[in-house]
């Protein structure tokens, strides 16, 4: 059986490291000083506040980007899917950073789907490098065990995964989804892309990431299909 994946990720909620990026901003702010030919008190001040004022941003920024890694970031969307079937997309819709009950059910569905005796694969966009790797280590963080078939640092060509980016741009090098979607003439992705899925979170719209976690599923199942000739 082939297995069609994604995920939707967002930054960082455990308070533990939410702590950590306040405390390197106080830090860095502690250490701002102006220069010593600045002699005015006010114009030190708004040195200083402009300064700080970039460090705020500059931790914000790096805050949003925990959510490419697996370290700090949280899976807020798991979406799979196989055969010709429909797309599932498992979410919480009034908890959405409730991330062990993603997995959980994901790994649960798993275990309901496939026969460890049989030959499986995994194909996603991009997997080997971030969707699967992603999965393990916040199965981990969590203490959510998957099942012992699925693929841990699986590496490009394994027999257990099929990665559409680097089966198509070679190991190394990138194509977006959406980009080769529209170079296989299978359509892109729509307005929506993944440097939204935060804000919308944010805004109480979980429900449309989930909706284009499932678009993104079901354009990542016609682009293998293409490139198999299926």
């Amino acid at each position: 059986m082939d297995l069609i994946l994604d995920i939707e990720t967002i930054p960082a909620q455990r308070i533990e490291v939410l702590d950590m990026f306040v405390e390197d901003a106080e830090a860095d702010k502690l250490a701002v000083k102006a220069p010593s030919n600045y002699k005015d008190p006010e114009k030190i001040a708004e040195y200083i506040a402009a300064k700080c004022v970039e460090i705020d941003l500059a931790v914000s920024e790096k805050y949003r980007k925990t959510a490419l890694d697996g370290t700090f970031g949280q899976i807020c969307v798991i979406g799979y899917t196989y055969g010709d079937k429909d797309p599932v997309t498992i979410y919480k819709q009034d908890k959405w950073e409730d991330e062990a009950y993603v997995l959980h059910e994901f790994f649960s569905d798993l275990a309901l789907l496939f026969n460890p005796s049989d030959r499986f694969k995994f194909i996603g966009h991009n997997i080997v490098g971030f969707d699967l790797r992603f999965i393990n280590q916040r199965a981990v963080v969590c203490g959510i065990k998957p099942p012992a078939w699925f693929p841990v640092n699986p590496r490009p060509g394994s027999e257990f995964v099929f990665d559409t980016m680097t089966e198509w741009a070679g190991w190394g090098n990138r194509i977006s989804l959406d980009r080769l979607g529209r170079a296989l003439g299978l359509g892109g992705k729509g307005e929506f892309n993944g440097s939204m899925v935060w804000d919308a979170v944010c805004n109480g719209e979980i429900k449309r990431v989930a909706e284009y976690c499932a678009e993104d599923v079901s354009l990542t199942r016609d682009i293998y299909k293409r490139m198999n000739f299926l």
